[in-house]
């Protein structure tokens, strides 16, 4: 029996492990590093199970071609990738470039290779149809700062920090917060709180998070931007802003005061179903400063969100809301401070205290897509991916490669998204597993898995993940299965452009096409400008924190005017239109997504640890609720929403505030479906071609209206689009 040094790659946390392998080379357990300076031997049940998935039966360990029948049939790598090619090439020669689409997975974000190789593979074939999981799932924070601005030298530390308020996030649980630290998640929370760090907390769900809540704000689901702005008023009535930054880096401060006069706090209090009084504690706990011996000092620390409130209507609104609450109290690292995370494997960026500006780059006439939306950041909208494809437009999307992702059922409106990705010229699924969107593929290539392959944290984010300048070089444990022919994603990427013949850059340096790097020689290659040298870190085989030279955030350039735009037009008509909404009496309670310990997004439902402890997707409702309909704890219900309906069953959950349900997001158990509720989706409830915004084509995924009602009275249906 031996122990070796790895880390799990599911999510941002990137908790340290220790994996035993017994002589035959075999995982036989996991645990948490208790030796590592960050994590601490904290590990989720995600990370433990993950030779699970290694050795799982249902891994695919082969390529697989589709039949004309639908099956699927053995082919080898070289004659998978060969067709393919062949097929890019003619769809590309025929349609243009843009016919052929990339979709960036949950699976690819956490590769440290494969996910700066998938956009560069894209720019290598001339296309700029990129779609991801960002741009379904968080979006308005994208659309926030295109619109807003962003500080260069970043939020307020979270070591610094007097106060944070999170809303409709649950960090102990997602490890997805940034203005948290996400390593070993609740002894951070129990040091925060034991050096005097408040915490507000508005979920409608009283959460893992919300236990250590000073202030918990329940609201109805959809509420959080009218809470966010009767707190942005008070604040404002009550001088509490930072009017000094606000003088000096924002416009519209006015404008947006006007805007929000309406949401006195008494108002929404009423319509979010919240107790009198919770808004105005909310605002004085989050910026009334701080009386001291020695004078009156502002409070440190931010507000950050998570994929709930950005996933309900008007994610975008409130996002922008937000980040108006940390820009009127001026909660961003200033002149001199010090930068707690310099950077390891990136290059040693400056941070400046100054605002960038907004770009607006979804306005742009240039390259929309064919449904007409524009981009973010460089990307497409997924919420109109369906669209991109269906369309007549000679520019739609007619071939796509998915790494790490699951579109089929991570877009809303299965059936529709279904219909779209079943009528590409070519799909190709890079997965290790028979998912919804691999079943629809034309060929499957599966990919080595966490534990065969050189892994690193990310590059670009690795200064919001960690709040110390920590890394972790894994190098492969375990070898792929006997007899099996997988292949890393970034080499199946880089293998079809050299058949296309196509020049791929990363870095700004091209590659060399006709001799294939290794793994360690890619990485070597994407670290030549890091903060620590690749040879350094290949030295430990355990999570290090480096001793790298101190970094201050420096001041403005000398030429810098650029401010934050609190109240463009767009925003302005947003908020009024938010005033005057009201909701619809057919559909009584709001369902909200929430997070499952057991499961990132739609992977490894399947394993049998996780499916042990969620065989299936429940719905949770308050038993007052449940009650008052009439179900029991385990009943088979049917829940209708104004677009359609599935079968759950229901769990009584008494951590939600009445009148609201929840159900976990992404769920995808199997292939089918069954009355029993057994792989309940909430995207059955949701539309792709109704309410969807204007700017960044989001479907209403999260605070949906709904109705439920024990299965018996209704005879089950399959699910079906609906219009008010």
């Amino acid at each position: 029996m031996t122990v070796k040094k790895s880390a799990c790659r599911i999510c941002a946390g990137q908790c340290a492990l220790d994996v035993a392998l017994d002589d035959q080379g075999r995982i036989t357990s996991i645990r948490g590093d208790h030796d590592d300076p960050v994590s601490r031997g904290y590990a989720c049940i995600k990370g433990l199970t993950l030779h699970e998935a290694h050795q799982s039966e249902s891994r695919l360990l082969h390529p697989l071609r589709r039949r004309a029948d639908g099956t699927f049939e053995r082919v080898s790598f070289d004659n998978a990738l060969d067709d393919i090619a062949e097929r890019l090439q003619r769809i590309s020669a025929v349609h243009g470039p843009n016919a052929i689409a990339g979709f960036k997975g949950t699976m690819n974000y956490t590769n440290f290779i494969a996910n700066l190789l998938l956009p560069a593979f894209m720019r290598a074939i001339g296309s700029t149809a990129f779609y991801s999981q960002m741009t379904i799932d968080q979006s308005a924070k994208w659309v926030a700062v295109e619109r807003l601005g962003v500080w260069g030298a970043g939020k307020d530390p979270f070591e610094t920090a007097d106060v944070l308020m999170m809303v409709g996030t649950n960090p102990l649980v997602s490890l997805a917060t940034f203005n948290f630290a996400l390593q070993n998640p609740v002894k951070q929370m129990r040091k925060a709180k034991a050096r005097g760090m408040k915490l507000i907390v508005i979920d409608p769900r009283r959460t893992e998070t919300a236990v250590h809540a000073d202030l918990h704000l329940q609201p109805l689901p959809g509420e959080d931007s009218t809470v966010l702005a009767a707190i942005l008023n008070v604040i404002l009535e009550r001088g509490w802003h930072d009017a000094e930054f606000c003088e000096r880096y924002v416009d519209g401060l006015d404008e947006l005061k006007a805007a929000i006069a309406p949401f006195s706090p008494e108002r929404v209090e009423h319509r979010a179903g919240l107790s009198p009084g919770q808004i105005t504690a909310a605002a004085a706990m989050f910026a009334e400063p701080i009386v001291t011996p020695v004078g009156t000092r502002r409070k440190r620390g931010s507000g950050a969100s998570g994929a709930g409130p950005n996933m309900a209507r008007n994610g975008n609104i409130f996002e922008h809301l937000l980040e108006a609450l940390n820009v009127i109290c001026g909660r961003f690292a200033r002149e001199g401070e010090a930068v707690p995370h310099p950077g390891v494997i990136g290059p040693r960026k400056e941070r400046r205290a100054q605002v960038y500006p907004p770009l607006r780059g979804w306005e742009s006439a240039e390259d929309r897509s064919p449904s007409g939306y524009g981009r973010l950041f460089g990307e497409r909208m997924t919420g109109a991916l369906a669209d991109d494809i269906l369309c007549d437009a000679p520019d739609r999307v007619r071939a796509m490669i998915v790494d790490g992702g699951n579109p089929a059922i991570s877009v809303p409106e299965p059936k529709r998204i279904g219909e779209a990705l079943s009528k590409l010229d070519l799909l190709v699924t890079l997965d290790p597993f028979m998912t919804r969107t691999a079943a629809l593929s034309d060929y499957i290539l599966p990919p080595t898995m966490i534990f065969e392959r050189y892994e690193l944290g990310s590059r670009d984010y690795e200064g919001i993940t960690s709040f110390a300048p920590y890394a972790q070089y894994t190098k492969p444990i375990v070898a792929p299965p006997e007899g099996s022919e997988v292949a890393h994603d970034w080499v199946i990427l880089w293998e079809i452009a050299r058949r296309m013949g196509n020049i791929i850059e990363l870095d700004g340096e091209a590659m060399d096409m006709t001799a294939r790097p290794d793994d360690e020689a890619m990485i070597a290659r994407l670290l030549k400008r890091s903060a620590v040298p690749f040879e350094e870190l290949k030295r430990s085989a355990a999570g290090k924190i480096y001793d790298v030279p101190p970094m201050a955030v420096l001041p403005a350039d000398k030429d810098s005017g650029a401010r934050f735009q609190l109240a463009p037009d767009d925003v302005i008509a947003e908020i009024e239109q938010l005033y005057i909404e009201v909701g619809n009496s057919e559909y009584l309670l709001r369902l909200a997504c929430r997070r499952m310990r057991e499961v990132q997004n739609t992977m490894y439902h399947h394993l049998a640890t996780i499916h042990r402890r969620t065989p299936y997707n429940p719905l949770q409702l308050n038993p007052e609720d449940m009650r008052n309909l009439g179900i029991h704890d385990g009943e088979n219900i049917l829940v209708r929403s104004p677009y359609g309906e599935l079968h759950a069953v229901a769990r009584a959950d008494d951590s939600l505030r009445p009148g609201v349900v929840t159900m976990t997001h992404g769920w995808d158990l199997s292939t089918g479906r069954d009355e029993k509720g057994r792989t309940a989706n909430v995207n059955w409830l949701t539309s792709t071609t109704h309410d969807r915004d204007p700017i960044n084509a989001m479907p209403v995924m999260s605070a949906i209206p709904v109705a439920v009602e024990p299965s018996a009275r209704q005879k089950p249906t399959q699910p079906r689009s609906r219009s008010q």
